[in-house]
């Protein structure tokens, strides 16, 4: 998605942003405004400088969309979901106390939980769409069957 050459500078015009993600700047810009990306700083006049961590959201965003097939707002529940993750994990590494680390892990356990009961609901409405196309595909090769085996007018026997 992102390619290596944007990677070694540490900060991104939203052209190079909009160019490596296959984005139009149009999306990436609607994104920052209703909060699926955070707003980047500015430099002096005002252009939007993008860091690694907004290319980082960006492609967990589009991976949402595109592999789970999330609508917007479902997506705003699954990034929230995984900032509160990675903010666990973050207390988790800096914490020297034992209790205190297994409270971190017992709340990502939770987290991770949250965001496989999502999956698995996208899942269960996958299966059932499954289901109904399944359905169709036997109803029209029975068809297909019925015309076979039926003498046609005009057959003499």
């Amino acid at each position: 998605m992102l390619s290596g050459r944007e990677f070694h500078m540490d900060t991104f015009k939203i052209d190079d942003v909009a160019k490596a993600s296959g984005l139009t700047k149009r999306t990436i810009r609607y994104w920052e405004e209703i909060g699926l990306l955070m707003a980047p700083e500015r430099s002096e006049g005002g252009m939007r400088l993008y860091t690694r961590q907004h290319l980082e959201r960006l492609q967990q965003i589009m991976k949402a969309r595109d592999v789970l097939g999330y609508t917007l707002q479902e997506i705003q529940e699954f990034v929230a979901i995984r900032e509160e993750l990675l903010n666990h994990r973050q207390t988790y590494l800096n914490v020297e106390d034992q209790e205190q680390k297994k409270q971190e892990l017992l709340e990502m356990k939770r987290i991770v939980s949250q965001q496989i009961e999502m999956v698995d609901q996208k899942l269960e409405t996958l299966n059932e769409f499954r289901k109904e196309l399944d359905h169709m595909t036997t109803r029209i090769e029975n068809g297909l069957v019925q015309l076979q085996t039926t003498p046609r007018e005009g057959d003499s026997n």
